[in-house]
């Protein structure tokens, strides 16, 4: 036994040794905590202290937060997080084959009651693949906006109207608060699975009531919240409450007019801006 007391002390001095370098090291702040990483509750108010010390100047309207969901922003807007916004690098997704069985858009489509003549515009347009379905309903007297905040997505999508020789489609290139549209002159402004991305959802919206004719319709198509089986990331669903909670702030005079859940994974859901008496 007295041949392996000083092994044990070796023991002893390294553990101490090794103690005192992790308290040095939590001391200096290099070992962080891992709670970064989960997820917060949903439409949970910040708690204090959660706010960044130095928040932007927009965060009377806005709310920031440390802890927050690895897909979204860290900036929360009435109880929600906004998502990240998906790059053009994401494109072939949106062109996916198995896209239409999964998301029915050809249904869509039909849901929104398109009439020719109209002009619409395609919010977030993406890749154009909607875009380029919603022209052939408007027919030649009509014609489709498609908006896009990123510069890249509009130059696949001009290319793509090139090859498919698509002339009532108008490339537009919008900001993160404006669609740069003109006031009253849309009669359906469509986004789908786009709002949740806004990074000024409430500049945005202001922009697109006042682009709306009287009656025109804003139709926003969201992966469902309220279904746990639909197979997205939690920070790219809205519920119904929350969509309507938004977009009937007073500030944007629009109305709920209904929700369509034909669709396999969305609803759409559509306001109105109603028609004032002369």
């Amino acid at each position: 036994m007295a041949r392996r007391r000083p092994s044990f002390h070796l023991c002893c001095v390294f553990c101490a040794l090794l103690s005192g370098i992790l308290w040095l090291l939590l001391a200096q702040g290099f070992l962080t905590s891992a709670s970064a990483q989960d997820k917060p509750e949903p439409d949970k108010p910040a708690a204090a202290g959660d706010e960044e010390p130095d928040p932007p100047k927009d965060s009377k309207r806005y709310q920031y937060r440390r802890d927050h969901d690895r897909d979204g922003t860290g900036k929360f807007y009435m109880g929600r997080e906004i998502a990240q916004v998906m790059s053009f690098h994401g494109a072939p997704w949106l062109e996916r084959p198995e896209r239409e069985e999964e998301e029915r858009l050809s249904g869509l489509v039909k849901l929104l009651k398109i009439k020719p003549g109209m002009t619409i515009a395609d919010v977030g347009a993406g890749s154009g693949v909607i875009t380029v379905m919603m022209a052939h309903e408007v027919g030649a007297d009509g014609k489709v906006l498609a908006i896009d905040i990123q510069k890249e997505m509009l130059e696949l999508l001009g290319d793509k109207l090139s090859r498919l020789g698509v002339k009532n489609i108008e490339l537009v290139l919008g900001t993160e608060k404006s669609p740069k549209l003109e006031p009253e002159t849309v009669d359906l402004a469509l986004m789908v699975d786009v709002y949740h991305e806004f990074k000024f959802p409430f500049e945005m919206m202001e922009e697109l009531a006042k682009s709306l004719k009287p009656g025109g319709r804003i139709a926003f198509v969201e992966y469902r919240r309220e279904d746990p089986n639909v197979p997205i990331k939690l920070v790219h669903k809205m519920s119904e409450v929350q969509v309507k909670k938004e977009i009937q702030q007073p500030e944007f005079g629009l109305k709920w007019k209904e929700t369509l859940r034909d669709l396999p994974r969305q609803h759409v859901i559509v306001f109105e801006k109603p028609v004032t008496a002369k």
